[in-house]
């Protein structure tokens, strides 16, 4: 075999091994410009999530706390490291997730203490001043409260789930490909804050990969010129976007698994054929029946 023929073997195994979401660099050498700030990305499950149809009536819900409970550090082969694996503002992203899904209205929790010190500092000041009339002014309206109160975390880290890589060399010409899978896991569910029971409970997971190729050649050109080269790249999928895709696949089954409960109920019932909601229960039914193979 060629060292050309090599060569193109090793480009066409880092596109079969390209994982999915990710892009090539448009460039191997950077760019010298800035960049500018952007709008976040939307995940594969936020164009489902913003689609779903309008409920009845929208559930006011509270979330104190989504955390990372799974304590594992960012991976790394050399060195040991103090940065977390996943993101820890993951309650952020299931409130905006929340928001998006257009079912629920979220009342602040998370800095509860906050919000309660500025009510009263209006309050007392509204005591001891009055209006151009000489009344005295209106407390502030009650706080809104959650009928359903969400509560769960990031409860699973795995990595290395999958590792492997390719590589090939010949006459000093040569390249390899690595690749890694690792995954994360969330669990989600909805509480009744009337009497505390569980509603409903959910989960999901998202692989994160992650794939370097690298190319080089070491060869002596003449008896006392020697040439050696390489060039590579790697591609890491954001652990961020994914546990955000997590967090909005678990909204939107939370979501969906609840209107087929009879938990809560869409505007117009006919919805219940939607696309969205039809896709949906077609894969959790090709899950059931993949489980049901897997344990016979």
């Amino acid at each position: 075999m060629s060292p050309w023929a090599i060569l193109a073997l090793v480009i066409l195994c880092s596109t079969i091994f390209k994982p999915v979401g990710l892009e090539k660099p448009a460039a191997i050498k950077p760019s010298r410009e800035p960049s500018q700030a952007t709008l976040v990305s939307t995940t594969a499950v936020h164009k489902d999530l913003v689609s779903l149809p309008p409920p009845e009536k929208k559930i006011v819900v509270s979330v104190y706390t989504f955390e990372d409970r799974t304590g594992q550090y960012k991976y790394s082969p050399n060195v040991a490291t103090s940065s977390r694996a996943v993101t820890q503002g993951a309650d952020s992203m299931l409130i905006k997730a929340l928001e998006d899904s257009g079912w629920f209205i979220c009342v602040e929790r998370e800095g509860l203490n906050r919000l309660l010190k500025e009510r009263e500092i209006i309050n007392e000041a509204r005591k001891n001043h009055k209006n151009s009339e000489g009344e005295s002014l209106p407390p502030l309206p009650p706080l809104l409260y959650g009928s359903i109160l969400l509560e769960g975390g990031i409860i699973s880290y795995d990595t290395n789930i999958i590792t492997g890589g390719f590589g090939a060399k010949y006459f000093g010409l040569g390249g390899d490909i690595k690749h890694r899978k690792d995954q994360v896991t969330i669990y989600l569910r909805a509480v009744s804050v009337q009497n505390g029971k569980i509603l409903k409970s959910v989960s999901t997971t998202k692989t994160i990969l992650s794939k370097e190729v690298s190319l080089g050649i070491f060869r002596y050109v003449s008896l006392k010129k020697l040439l050696e080269a390489e060039t590579g790249f790697t591609t890491n999928e954001p652990p961020q976007m994914c546990v955000l895709e997590a967090i909005e696949k678990a909204v939107l089954s939370l979501i969906i698994e609840g209107i087929a409960d009879g938990i809560w109920d869409l505007k117009n019932p006919e919805d219940l054929k939607s696309s969205v909601i039809q896709r949906y229960l077609q894969e959790k039914e090709e899950v059931e029946k993949s489980e049901d193979l897997m344990s016979k």
